[in-house]
Parts: structure tokens; C-alpha cells; sequence
């Protein structure tokens, strides 16, 4: 059956973390009054998070990738000069390196409130900050469409982002460790399989039914409908530090659903590999992020990731064409030879160890790092 081709508009929500400047470990109860500054500054695109150490930020509904890079430089910026005035600074990194979680307080909101009850432990432990990228994909069936077969990317697009090398004061070997806490909760990892959106549907009906959970926001897959937009969420990244790395990344979502939508077009389509084979690639990508390579399942080899992203970028080439985010997929390349956040932060770490700093000394130069970076060249 022929469908409309879908808006493809682009909308991407950042979290980050608040730090006390002097002392460079996280706000855990920020004051009351540097929230009302941002909802004075930024409207409606600024929201409090899980907890009150976190905050979040989301775009409008954007034509293309550059408009959200430029919403997401204004929104950063906004949320660096306002928390300046309480002695705070927004970090863009999905974990912190050495504060405490059990040090921290969530925020006094009902669904927060639900959530730390019903999860306990596990909710205390969510000292971790994200990326969401949401891509409009109009067709309900359509939608679940490209969800069973973009999940296939979604190892590629985490190994790109990773943030998250450092939990609790120590280096615990894993890119993105921010997964291994989030892994944790109910209902996250790889979405499942559906035929169709009224299948989804059915099954999402019979957990809120039975009161397990009050509607479909509370599937916190790595890749999801969304339960307030027409829009497949990809939710597996980590923060970027950077900014252009965090646009070149959700650009590539957009064009991987584009191109998927454009073999469907054909009566083609890509091939539908089980979750168990995509949760290789996705340990893959959270243990070594870019250092190692993935399996390409078609070939049945490991294959170097440089090798597998540029395979991926010609395949891409037209989407990015018409979705005009040439020069954001350009960057990519850029993020494979400069390294990502998380190699960065170990870097400087190092760094500092070599030249005499303690332990504490060194992390700090991290967090040093990550304000200033946060920032850098919006």
C-alpha cells in the first residue's frame, strides 16, 4: 500500500547536569528561583528532570537539522548564563564523574513521586542525562514500520555519542555506562517487534489496564513511538559535549529513516535482524563506543567501524540531499577521527594524572572540561 511520504521534521530534547562551579560536583538541590529564571528566559522548552540536579531542554518542531542546531545553541546558552547567576553551569554529559547518586534528590512532582516509589532503588540510581531525537513519521503503521527495522542502526548511532566513561569517582571501562544504569528500569533496552501500530496498540493497552503503567511515555525503549507526537523517538544516545556532534547524530537518525522509507518505496526493504543479534552490537557499542568494530550480520564478519559509518553515509547520500543536512552528516567523519566525549574525558584525566594531579584534582579538570565544552563554539 502507497504512503504519503512522511514530514520527516526533526525535534531533538537534551538533558544535562547542573554543577556548582567552585567545587565542580553536582547541584543536588539547585534554588527554586534559577528555575523560575528559566521558565522567564525560555518558555516551555526548559523543564526540570527526574532529579533536581538535571535539566532539560527541548526544540520546537524543526524543517531540518540546522534549525534544531541553532534552537539547541540559543537553548544552552540560555541555560549557561542563567544557571552563572546562581553559581552553577550545565554539563552536556550523560553521567557525572564523580558525584554520588545517593547524594542526590529527585524532584517533588507526581510523576517523579510515582516513579521513585514504584522503582526504588533502581530510580535512585538515574544520575544519567540523554538525547532524544524525534523524526515525524505521520502514518501509524508506518511508523512501526521503520521501528522494526531502524533498530538495526541503533548500536551505530550509541557508539557516536558516547559520554559516559566515568560512575562514582572511578573508570569503569565502558563508553557509555549511562546504559548499564538505565538497563535497569522495566521496559528498557531494544523496542520489540510488531506487525502493525493496532498490535503495539493492543499490547500497550493491557499494561495500562492492569495498572502497571498509566500510558505509553513509560516504555523507555531505546527507540519508541512517542506517546505525545506523531514521531519515532530515538532514545538510545548519550549527551553530546559537544553540540555539532549532537546535530550530525540526529541528522543521521532523520536520514536512516528516510532511506528506509525510500526502500519501502521501491518494495524493498532492510533486512529484520533479531534482538539478540542486535544486542551484540549494542554491548558493542557501550563497551568500546568507536574503538572496536560491530558485526555486519549480512556478511557474517566483524567489520571496522570507520569502515561500517562510511558505508552508511554513501547509502545516505541522497537523504541528505533532500532533508538539506549535507553538511550536518559531514561531521560524522570529524567525530570518528577527533574521538567522542567519552574518550575526551579519559584523555584529560590522564592527562592530569601525568602531570602530578590527585585523583580529585583530576576530575575536576574533566568537569572543567565539560563546561567549557558544553558551550564551545555556540
Amino acid at each position: 500500500m502507497t504512503v504519503k511520504e512522511p514530514s520527516f521534521t526533526i525535534g531533538i530534547e537534551e538533558e544535562y547536569l547542573l554543577v556548582d562551579t567552585q567545587t565542580r560536583a553536582l547541584a543536588s538541590e539547585p534554588p527554586s528561583e534559577m528555575l523560575v529564571a528559566f521558565e522567564h528566559r525560555i518558555k516551555d522548552l526548559v523543564r526540570p528532570e527526574f532529579l533536581k540536579a538535571q535539566i532539560e531542554v527541548g526544540t520546537t518542531v524543526c524543517a531540518s537539522a540546522s534549525e534544531a542546531h541553532g534552537q539547541l545553541a540559543y537553548l544552552r546558552r540560555t541555560v549557561a548564563d542563567v544557571a552563572a547567576d546562581f553559581g552553577l553551569a550545565p554539563i552536556a554529559a550523560s553521567t557525572h564523574p564523580f558525584s554520588e547518586w545517593s547524594h542526590q534528590v529527585h524532584t517533588d512532582k507526581q510523576r517523579y513521586n510515582e516513579l521513585a516509589d514504584a522503582m526504588q532503588g533502581v530510580a535512585r540510581r538515574l544520575l544519567i542525562c540523554g538525547m532524544h531525537v524525534h523524526v515525524g513519521i505521520d502514518d501509524d503503521d508506518l511508523r512501526i514500520d521503520l521501528l522494526n527495522q531502524a533498530s538495526y542502526f541503533l548500536p551505530h548511532l550509541l557508539a557516536l555519542s558516547t559520554s559516559s566513561p566515568f560512575w562514582r569517582g572511578a573508570n569503569t571501562g565502558l563508553k557509555s555506562y549511562r546504559l548499564s544504569v538505565f538497563d535497569e528500569l522495566p521496559r528498557s533496552g531494544l523496542p520489540c517487534h510488531f506487525d502493525t501500530f493496532t498490535e503495539y496498540q493492543r499490547h500497550v493497552d493491557i499494561l495500562i489496564k492492569v495498572g502497571v503503567i498509566p500510558d505509553a511515555s513509560m516504555l523507555w525503549w531505546d527507540l519508541r513511538p512517542s506517546a505525545k507526537f506523531p514521531t519515532l523517538e530515538m532514545r538510545i544516545t548519550d549527551v553530546c559535549t559537544r553540540l555539532k556532534d549532537a546535530t550530525a547524530i540526529a541528522a543521521l537518525f532523520q536520514c536512516i529513516l528516510r532511506m528506509l522509507y525510500r526502500l519501502r518505496r521501491g518494495n524493498q526493504r532492510w533486512r529484520i535482524y533479531a534482538n539478540m543479534l542486535i544486542n551484540e552490537n549494542r554491548w558493542r557499542a557501550q563497551r568500546y563506543g568507536i574503538d572496536e568494530g560491530m558485526i555486519d550480520f549480512g556478511r557474517g564478519e566483524m567489520v571496522p567501524f570507520h569502515e561500517l559509518i562510511d558505508e552508511l553515509l554513501n547509502i545516505l547520500a541522497e537523504d541528505a540531499e533532500a532533508l538539506n543536512c549535507v553538511d550536518e552528516l559531514a561531521h560524522i567523519p570529524t567525530i570518528l577521527n577527533v574521538s567522542t566525549s567519552a574518550h575526551e574525558q579519559c584523555a584529560v584525566f590522564d592527562t592530569a594524572k601525568g602531570v602530578g594531579a590527585s585523583d580529585e584534582e583530576a576530575f575536576k579538570s574533566v568537569v572543567d572540561w565539560l563546561i567549557s565544552t558544553t558551550v564551545e563554539d555556540l
